[in-house]
């Protein structure tokens, strides 16, 4: 997280009612009576549920404190979350995905200044504050491109019909093209049924391209108007090059266009494991899965996405980080202080380091945990780094609101399907960026 994150705290909250009404049911001794307290995280990231309940399970073994970890389904984190914490034992552990995540949770989140993990920070850049108040920790600093098949794109690389022929000329836009519209002409020649994978608009997925790949034109943009905050407006300036992007997905992929509505992120997993694509948008997330559906980490690895901005041969990978631990202030103390010591043993035991580096694949900002990983889409971001080229910040946490991405997925499944036109995604992007701002604010 670069520091415009922590600058961008300055907002109102959202939904100001509703929390309300949720802090007026939350009792702030609620949670256990054990004097020991209890844990209840809920958690955000559906692909390392198991492992967050086998590392709850050995922690309630060697202390003897209750941890209980529940999962919210794919990008339903914020409604679960409102949920939870109307209830008589909410989440004494949660999550907020950056500061405009934070404006909705304000009014929840406990000072962390004096936590392990605040202590560990390599850098306090990831945090979130609020004035001296620490009210947010990342715990995953992550990252996100074009995962290829090296054995697939070494193939393609040395065929006789190929332009192309090498990675270090596969870094701009045009050279993406090219390479992606071969790969589809000649599918049969090398086995696959696209150059990239399925662009699904299941929930489960439509997230890749409603916000990861919607932030490559909100970054060259901000970046253009030299602003760190959250603007009232945006431009759109740079919607041409995501509009070609999105285009190369849909015209040279494993699927018809009309089918994205169903298609889902496991579709997208299985597709690329198999050898049916070549290219596939995700982050260093993915790699758990991945490996799970067979693939070694010799044949993967991940290159930055290209849009076709000048200059872009010196864009990196984006990097950042829209996890950040909170612990809720209306929890007991007796909770809190329980939640305080667990993340404590999370970032400082062995299988606490080991589980968050090994089992679930993260990179965390913490001193003390390993600097090599078995990831080989963290190795790939780590090289990416030592090459000297500029990541992409993750601004994206700066969208002013989950309606408007769903609004812009929207928008962008309809041009995708033929029943809605590239304007309704402009539309979406730049007039909802404003009216979902002013309703926020």
């Amino acid at each position: 997280m670069d520091s415009k994150m922590k600058k961008a705290i300055a907002l109102v909250a959202v939904g100001a009612m509703s929390l309300t009404t949720l802090a007026a049911c939350g009792n702030s001794n609620s949670g256990s009576s054990d004097k020991k307290g209890q844990v209840y995280y809920l958690n955000f990231k559906p692909e390392v549920a198991n492992e967050w309940k086998s590392l709850a399970k050995e922690y309630t073994k060697e202390t003897g404190v209750k941890v209980t970890v529940q999962t919210a389904a794919s990008d339903t984190y914020e409604q679960r979350l409102k949920s939870e914490m109307g209830k008589s034992n909410p989440p004494t552990l949660f999550q907020v995905n950056g500061p405009v995540g934070y404006a909705n949770w304000k009014a929840y989140t406990a000072d962390m200044s004096d936590t392990t993990p605040y202590k560990l920070l390599k850098s306090k850049d990831y945090a979130l504050t609020d004035g001296k108040k620490v009210t947010g920790i990342a715990y995953v600093v992550e990252t996100y491109g074009l995962i290829y098949n090296k054995d697939l794109l070494d193939k393609y690389f040395q065929a006789d019909w190929s332009t192309v022929k090498s990675m270090k000329d596969l870094n701009n836009f045009k050279a993406l093209k090219t390479v992606a519209d071969e790969i589809q002409a000649h599918k049969a020649d090398l086995g696959v049924e696209g150059a990239f994978t399925s662009a699904g608009f299941d929930s489960s997925s439509d997230w890749r391209f409603k916000t990861h790949l919607a932030n490559l034109p909100l970054y060259y943009e901000l970046q253009q108007r030299h602003i760190k905050t959250q603007p009232a407006t945006v431009k759109g300036t740079f919607l041409p090059q995501y509009k070609q992007i999105f285009d190369l997905y849909l015209k040279d992929s494993t699927t018809d266009p009309k089918q994205l509505g169903s298609k889902t992120g496991e579709d997208a997993t299985a597709e690329f494991a198999q050898g049916k694509a070549v290219f596939y948008q995700n982050g260093t997330w993915a790699w758990s899965d991945l490996q799970k559906a067979g693939m070694k980490a010799s044949s993967v690895s991940m290159m930055p996405i290209y849009i076709g901005v000048k200059g872009e041969e010196k864009q990196g990978l984006a990097t950042g980080s829209e996890n950040y631990w909170c612990i809720n202030s209306k929890a007991s103390e007796a909770d809190q202080k329980a939640t305080k010591a667990f993340l404590k043993w999370v970032v400082t035991s062995e299988a606490g380091k080991n589980a968050i580096s090994k089992k679930m694949g993260f990179t965390t900002p913490f001193k003390g945990f390993p600097t090599t990983s078995d990831n080989p889409l963290v190795e790939a971001a780590q090289k990416d780094l030592d090459s000297g080229t500029k990541a992409v910040a993750w601004d994206f946490s700066l969208m002013p609101s989950e309606q408007w991405k769903n609004n812009l997925g929207g928008a962008l499944l309809k041009y995708a399907q033929g029943t809605g036109s590239w304007n309704d995604v402009k539309t979406a992007y730049v007039d909802g960026w404003a009216s979902e701002y002013k309703a926020t604010h």
